[in-house]
């Protein structure tokens, strides 16, 4: 499977219960937007199912005129589905169809980085996204790719450093995993030497040490190998919040 990634990120109900609807679960808004989006784009992106990706994208679409303090983290997730479709026109060779999309991805993506507010998961979605995608990107895009997916990533890193050692794994392996590979591609080998180093001790003992400790030991394969999603979105996670918030609900 080409696709990797990480932040961090199902849009309509998967399996959720029948006693619910999909605009129910929409509507409900002690389930976040991410939590309603991630597992349909990620179905979509980690395993090519374009009716999941779609769907995805539909209820983006709705979520935007449902929640319109969240419009920067929505877009931030309309950009990356519209990353995936560039990918997909480019190695379809389909060059104006490639250019349309990466440059809806890119405007959104540049919308949603300027927010104050709602854009919780901005940095996260669009670093993640180019970290998985950008290697796929005709070849005169990837350094701006990288530099984008490096520019979020470090950020978030300098934000959360301080309490990176009690976040989750997949948290803390996303984010260092990202700032890690995003800075070997944009050509920081000190700051990738020393975010490599970073992961073998905050995340030893989890899926992404072991890649690490390849790139470490044999630097020439950091260049085509990927370091993010080594604990990648699950599915069933929304269908489990669903069913936790019904277990809490009064009866």
């Amino acid at each position: 499977m080409r696709l990797l990634f990480g932040v961090l990120v199902a849009v309509a109900v998967i399996a959720a219960p029948s006693a619910q609807s999909p605009d129910d679960v929409l509507s409900d808004t002690r389930l976040s937007v991410h939590t309603l989006v991630r597992e349909d784009m990620f179905a979509g992106w980690r395993s090519d199912n374009m009716p999941r990706l779609e769907r995805a994208e539909r209820n983006v679409e709705v979520l935007l005129k449902q929640r319109p303090e969240e419009r920067p983290n929505l877009l931030a997730w309309k950009s990356g589905a519209a990353v995936y479709r560039a990918v997909l026109a480019h190695e379809a060779g389909q060059p104006d169809a490639f250019a349309r999309y990466y440059a809806a991805a890119l405007a959104g993506f540049e919308e949603a980085g300027r927010a104050t507010s709602g854009n919780g998961g901005v940095k996260a979605i669009t670093g993640g996204t180019m970290a998985l995608f950008a290697d796929r990107l005709p070849e005169d895009k990837r350094a701006a790719a990288w530099q984008l997916a490096y520019d979020n990533y470090s950020r978030l890193w300098t934000e959360q450093e301080a309490d990176m050692e009690k976040l989750p794994v997949h948290h803390r392996g996303e984010v260092l995993s990202g700032v890690t590979q995003s800075a070997q591609r944009t050509g920081r080998t000190e700051d990738a030497a020393r975010y490599l180093d970073k992961m073998l001790t905050l995340l030893a003992d989890t899926p992404y040490a072991s890649l690490a400790q390849q790139w470490k030991a044999n630097p020439s394969i950091a260049a085509t190998t990927n370091l993010t999603c080594r604990n990648c979105h699950t599915p069933g996670r929304l269908e489990n919040r669903i069913a936790a918030l019904k277990e809490k609900a009064p009866a």
